[in-house]
């Protein structure tokens, strides 16, 4: 065995050259921040966030200057809310039965223990889905059967609702990449502009959406809420839906269609009985009265459509004390796709070492209104 990692940097940049690989989605598609690292694990992250403005009102010259009315600074937050690692040791014994092979074995050790994590993080993301503001599509049905609308009607969700059009993304499972593959006009060179989709497989981009893929899209289950409908008026806007009557569960994440309303409404706050729900910013697009039917739409795959900026992922190496723990060695490597910084530790233990591979991170919907989903 190499008496410290300098040693095993060949054998661990193949690892991250497999894992680097494998099929992730959200985590190249989000604001990556690897530097949050005087923040503690749970330790609250703030960032100012500027109010919508004052009212606009008319030009009349004065003697004077304008005199604002005094406007209130928010702020966001977030926090590195895990700091999580995956390990596994050699034995003395265990080296000279591996013989020459050690090095292939501990290549796999550290894909494997890097694919976990990163997967793990992968899903945190994709769990953002009940933050988005509403949604598109059928559930049930796979997106792209037979044209390119479903792209289409979700950049319309994210332009309506105010978000930057320069670097949208949309991350999809497997079965709805399956269908946007074989659709004639992205397979036909003359008519996509590209034969990367039928010669490679690689996923176009759509409507100004980087189209990804990733293993970890949710399945959302729906709550078992009926009879539900609106109680009292709701302007515009509104995000406080008022339902009565009905009896079950209005679950987080479930998407809410409304008697005369077409859009599609994601809960962020659900109700076990009649009473308020809440609905993602921002709010109703078509007001409603009182008496209107409320539909729970069925359980549903949760592919997503966003502005990169919408979604953030905080990553550090998780801490070590002043002057270190009792690790012999500890290395930093960065997997070259995702950006994220793994940390590698090697421990000297009785008659065999141990090695860790750990990474601290959080993640945040900062910005709801720029989040959709595309149902499936």
């Amino acid at each position: 065995m190499s008496n410290t990692l300098t040693g095993l940097i060949p054998t661990i940049f193949e690892a991250v050259d497999v894992v680097s690989r494998e099929l992730v989605g959200f985590i190249p598609a989000v604001s990556l921040d690897p530097s949050p690292e005087q923040a503690a694990l749970n330790q609250t992250i703030t960032w100012p966030v500027a109010p919508a403005g004052n009212t606009v009102g008319n030009i009349t010259p004065a003697a004077t200057g304008p005199d604002p009315t005094a406007m209130t600074l928010g702020y966001g937050t977030m926090s590195i809310s895990k700091a999580r690692s995956s390990t596994f040791f050699w034995e003395g014994e265990e080296l000279k039965q591996g013989g020459s092979l050690y090095q292939r074995l501990m290549k796999d050790q550290f894909a494997q223990a890097m694919r976990l994590l990163v997967n793990e993080v992968e899903a945190d993301l994709a769990n953002l889905y009940s933050k988005a503001s509403r949604a598109y599509g059928t559930v049930a049905v796979t997106p792209f059967a037979s044209t390119l609308i479903d792209p289409a009607q979700v950049r319309k969700i994210l332009a309506d609702n105010g978000a930057p059009m320069s670097d949208l993304q949309m991350v999809i499972d497997t079965t709805a990449g399956a269908a946007l593959r074989t659709l004639a006009q992205l397979t036909k060179a003359n008519e996509a502009g590209s034969d990367e989709l039928l010669r490679r497989g690689i996923l176009l981009d759509l409507h100004g959406f980087a189209i990804r893929e990733s293993a970890q899209v949710k399945s959302h289950t729906a709550g078992a809420g009926s009879a539900y409908v609106v109680n009292g008026s709701h302007a515009i806007g509104v995000t406080s839906l008022v339902v009565k009557t009905g009896t079950g569960t209005i679950l987080l994440g479930d998407v809410l269609s409304l008697q005369s309303d077409a859009n599609k409404y994601v809960v962020t706050t659900g109700v076990a009985a009649a009473g308020t729900v809440v609905l993602g910013a921002p709010g109703l697009r078509v007001a409603s009265v009182d008496g209107k039917t409320v539909t729970i739409n069925a359980a549903y795959t949760a592919n997503m459509a966003f502005a990169r900026t919408a979604i953030w992922l905080a990553t550090r190496a998780p801490a070590m004390p002043d002057g270190g723990d009792s690790a012999d060695d500890v290395i930093i490597v960065t997997d070259p796709v995702s950006g994220i910084a793994f940390q590698i530790a090697m421990y000297r233990q009785y008659r065999r070492i141990a090695y860790e591979v750990g990474l601290a991170w959080g993640v945040k919907a900062v910005k709801p209104e720029h989040i959709a989903i595309l149902l499936g």
